[in-house]
């Protein structure tokens, strides 16, 4: 479990192809505290630890992960989100977060706000009802509230300090991004379906 906090902006460094699973290597300043069976949430996707040194730790993404998140359109140099697992006792900053994530969304419009930035994203349609104005959501691990919801599009406005600490500085328009819809809203929307 996530808070969507991004606690480093990491670089992968490597990309190994195995059959239909990728090794990523991700050079980070949280990469010495990691240790191996961690559960790492890296642009919002919840993977394994299965090796780590000093500035390095290595996490293997399998065919099903690749096919419902971005990962797999990541280069050497790019940068990605890191946050570890939430510990309990401490605050929820953001919203609870799986690191399960649901789709993939199309990046499809910036603007610079003259102090924050508002970023607009393409999504698929079938996941409408799982979105409300003001309500939260999880885009490459980062907590952020939804507004101007459309059939296919909505935006997000990123403050400063979230700028320029997680990977959003780097998004273009065209981007993918991974998105993991709000726990709560798909419990509801499940429940609802089960009992119409």
């Amino acid at each position: 479990m996530f808070t969507g906090i991004i606690e480093n902006v990491g670089e992968i460094v490597s990309i190994e192809k195995q059959n239909d699973n990728i090794t990523f290597g991700i050079e980070c300043d949280i990469s010495k505290e990691l240790k191996v069976d961690q559960s790492v949430s890296h642009n919002g996707v919840c993977l394994t630890v299965t090796n780590c040194s000093e500035r390095e730790h290595k996490v293997v993404a399998i065919k099903e992960t690749l096919e419902k998140s971005s990962l797999g359109a990541l280069k050497k140099g790019d940068p990605i989100n890191i946050e570890r697992a939430m510990k309990m006792g401490g605050r929820l900053d953001g919203h609870m977060v799986q690191g399960h994530v649901d789709d993939t969304a199309k990046c499809t419009y910036i603007k610079d706000e003259n102090g924050s930035w508002v970023f607009e994203f393409e999504y698929n349609q079938k996941f409408e009802a799982l979105l409300i104005d003001k309500g939260s959501i999880c885009i490459n691990g980062i907590s952020l509230t939804v507004f101007n919801i459309d059939a296919n599009r909505f935006s997000v406005a990123i403050i400063p300090y979230t700028y320029e600490n997680t990977n959003f500085k780097a998004l273009k328009i065209g981007d993918l991004v991974n998105i993991e819809y709000d726990m709560i809203g798909k419990y509801l929307n499940r429940f609802k379906t089960l009992n119409n």
